[in-house]
C-alpha cells in the first residue's frame, strides 16, 4: 500500500492530536513534523504535547506510527569547527532523538551539516562523530537517524552518495542510521532523477546500499538538474517532471516506505490533499495550481 503524506504543524492546543488532524485531512496515512520551531530550540515540555490524543486518534484511523517521521531543527551543525557549537548540536539532537521516541516515532531525519571550516574530511568525521556521541547517549531507543540526501548549496555536506557513504561506514552502530532520499535534493546535486531515476538508484545501491533508505521526501525542483539551489516545487510543476516523481513513489523496492511531500504552499494555502489525490489517481492536474488558490 502506498505510504504517501506530507509535512504538518505540530502547534495550538491540540499539538500532536492536530498533526495526525492534518494528516487525515489530506487524505494521508504517513506524515513528517518537527518537534518545535526548526530555527529554534524552544520546545514544550513532553507532557503538554497531547501525545495521548494523537495515540487515540491514529488508532482510531488506523494509522501506524511508522509512517511517522520526525525532522531535526535545521540549526543542529555536527560538522561546526568550534567544538562547544558541535557539542551544543549534539546535545541538542539528543534530546530531539528522546522526544522523537516519546512520541512513538522510529526516525528522525537529520541534514548532516555545513563544512564551514571548508575542510570537508574534517566535517565528515565530525558528523560521523556527533552522530556516534547521540546514539551512545539514546543507546536504549530504537530511532533511527535518517541523514538526508543534500542539494550542495554552500558547504553543505552529504550533497553526493560516497559522502553519505563515508559518513555510514564511521558509524559504529549501523542499525541505528539511515537515509533520507530527497527527489529535488539529489536532482539538484547533479544525479538524473528526472531522466534515470533507475540508474540513480542502481549506482546508489551501489555506494551506500538501498537497504538504508528509509523515507523518501518527494518535492519537484524549481532549478534544472545539477543547480544546487534546493528550491522545491509542487508536484509535476518543476524541473523533474510528474512521472518522473511517479516513477520515484511507486518504485517497487520502496513501497513500504513513507513518502513525504515537502512542497510549497500555494497563495499560502496547503497544497497536499489535491497534490496526494493526484499521486493516488497518477493523474497530473495542470489546473493543481488555480485549483488550490480559489479554494
Amino acid at each position: 500500500m502506498l505510504k504517501i503524506g506530507s509535512h504538518v504543524a505540530l502547534s495550538g492546543k491540540d499539538m500532536y492530536e492536530g498533526s495526525v488532524k492534518e494528516a487525515l485531512s489530506y487524505g494521508a496515512n504517513a506524515f513528517m513534523v518537527y518537534t518545535g520551531a526548526p530555527q529554534n530550540t524552544i520546545r514544550k515540555k513532553i507532557e503538554d504535547m497531547n501525545i495521548e490524543g494523537a495515540e487515540r486518534l491514529m488508532a482510531e484511523a488506523g494509522l501506524s506510527f511508522d509512517n511517522v517521521v520526525v525532522h531535526a531543527p535545521y540549526i543542529i551543525n555536527l560538522a561546526n569547527p568550534d567544538p562547544e557549537k558541535r557539542q551544543f548540536a549534539v546535545d541538542f539532537l539528543t534530546s530531539e532523538v528522546i522526544r522523537t521516541a516519546k512520541m512513538h516515532v522510529n526516525q528522525i531525519v537529520l541534514h548532516p551539516g555545513s563544512a564551514v571550516g571548508k575542510d570537508r574530511n574534517e566535517a565528515l568525521h565530525w558528523i560521523a562523530e556527533g552522530i556516534n556521541q547521540v546514539i551512545s547517549n539514546t543507546k536504549d531507543l530504537n530511532v533511527r537517524i535518517a541523514i538526508e540526501t543534500m542539494a550542495g548549496k554552500g558547504n553543505e555536506m552529504g550533497k553526493t552518495f560516497e559522502e553519505i557513504r563515508d559518513m555510514i561506514n564511521l558509524i559504529e552502530d549501523k542499525s541505528r542510521v539511515s537515509v533520507c532520499f530527497d527527489t529535488c535534493h539529489t536532482s539538484d546535486a547533479g544525479y538524473p532523477i528526472k531522466d534515470d531515476f533507475k540508474g540513480v538508484i542502481e549506482q546508489f545501491d551501489q555506494i551506500i546500499g538501498k537497504k538504508y533508505i528509509s523515507v523518501f521526501h518527494i518535492n519537484d525542483s524549481k532549478n534544472p538538474q545539477g543547480a544546487r539551489k534546493d528550491r522545491h516545487a509542487n508536484i509535476g510543476y518543476g524541473e523533474i517532471g510528474f512521472d518522473s516523481l511517479l516513477e520515484v513513489i511507486y518504485h517497487e523496492d520502496f513501497k513500504d516506505i513513507p513518502k513525504i511531500l515537502e512542497t510549497p504552499y500555494i497563495n499560502d494555502k496547503a497544497p497536499y490533499k489535491a497534490e496526494i489525490e493526484m499521486i493516488r489517481k497518477r493523474v497530473f492536474n495542470e489546473n493543481l495550481i488555480s485549483e488550490v488558490s480559489e479554494n
